[in-house]
């Protein structure tokens, strides 16, 4: 199996991205296993959730903006993933306006989800 295969499977099973796939198999020389074994041991602790109604998500993802130290945010419904937004350092104002305008129309179609949250200090692959 050559490497590509590999990453495709990880990233079919584990539901992560092709990057996080690649960064998990290298740090585990490209043995499949392990690397399945690493993002779900990593994923434990790397992400935290909360849950809120519709009427409060914006609010809340724009405090855990503020607050800093967030890599990604997901607003999931049961385990469907409604939105996923990269938070790069220092985006503010307007450059938070298309993202936070996505999320306020997904607020308005649900009355309560869960906001997955991933830390900037998380990224154990390095």
């Amino acid at each position: 199996m050559d490497n590509l295969e590999k990453v495709d499977l990880v990233r079919e099973r584990m539901d992560v991205s092709y990057e996080e796939a690649k960064r998990a198999l290298e740090a585990t020389n490209w043995d499949v296993v392990e690397a399945i074994i690493k993002i779900e041991q990593d994923s434990r602790s790397a992400k935290e959730e909360i849950f809120v109604r519709g009427s409060e998500l914006v609010d809340k993802v724009k405090e855990l903006i503020r607050k800093g130290n967030v890599s990604k945010i997901r607003v999931k419904q049961e385990d469907k993933v409604l939105v996923e937004v990269p938070v790069t350092a220092g985006v503010v104002g307007a450059l938070l306006a298309p993202q936070l305008a996505i999320i306020g129309a997904v607020a308005a179609l649900v009355s309560r989800c869960t906001v997955e949250i991933e830390r900037i200090d998380s990224d154990v692959y390095h």
